[in-house]
């Protein structure tokens, strides 16, 4: 894996608005807490599926997106295909198994709980960095 550029080491994802779909609250702010402390600007973070459309739908830019595959009984899918229409890179959390994201993801990452900050920060910086379509 490549090194981070001495400028970006610190705050790898600066500049860039993550949103952040989580509905255990702890974690969600953990999660907010360790993107902000990288120089990320954060969209959310919101626990229900209607807040997380209603936040897509706002108008703002999203760089990246953290969405937990089960909010509150409720699959983030139709967030998911959006961000995916979007060209938007995003990670899956969950304690849930791969096979539950079906063929549609299967190349979206999955970050198991519990999750580790500094792996999902890299991940997110990555996807952020590569090209796409």
């Amino acid at each position: 894996m490549a090194a981070l550029s001495p400028s970006r080491q610190h705050a790898p994802l600066s500049g860039r608005r993550i949103f952040i779909v989580e509905d255990e609250y702890f974690l969600a702010d953990d999660i907010g807490r360790t993107f902000r402390a990288l120089g990320a600007e954060i969209a959310g973070p919101v626990g229900h599926l209607d807040d997380a459309l209603k936040l897509l739908h706002d108008g703002g830019v999203l760089d990246a997106a953290v969405l937990d595959v089960n909010i509150r009984s409720e699959m983030i899918f139709p967030v998911a295909r959006e961000l995916k229409a979007r060209n938007v890179p995003f990670v899956f959390t969950t304690g849930y198994d791969r096979i539950t994201l079906g063929p549609e993801f299967q190349d979206v990452p999955l970050l198991e709980k519990p999750i580790d900050l500094a792996a999902m920060a890299r991940r997110l910086a990555a996807l952020i960095a590569e090209p796409r379509n």
